[in-house]
């Protein structure tokens, strides 16, 4: 959803049935953080949750990196002043 800040802001819901331990949770979102913090030049001022669906390690993560960045694209652009 369009935001009225002058900058994109992102949620993560990472549930338990997901991933069992928080150690695993807490990278999960970590992991998803830090991929939309080096985006967020290239993203308009929209809300955004992500949820994953299936759980992932370190050894993921370029598979994880490369789906993000495809789901970062398919977001609508709006008209902003940056």
């Amino acid at each position: 959803m369009p935001n009225s800040h002058s900058h994109p802001r992102m949620g993560v819901v990472v549930g338990k049935k997901i991933a069992k331990r928080a150690v695993q949770r807490n990278y999960m979102k970590r992991a998803l953080r830090e991929l939309f913090r080096k985006a967020e030049m290239t993203i308009s001022a929209v809300d955004v949750i992500v949820r994953p669906h299936k759980s992932y390690t370190r050894a993921d993560f370029a598979l994880v990196q490369s789906e993000f960045h495809d789901l970062i694209a398919k977001l609508p652009q709006f008209n902003e002043d940056r």
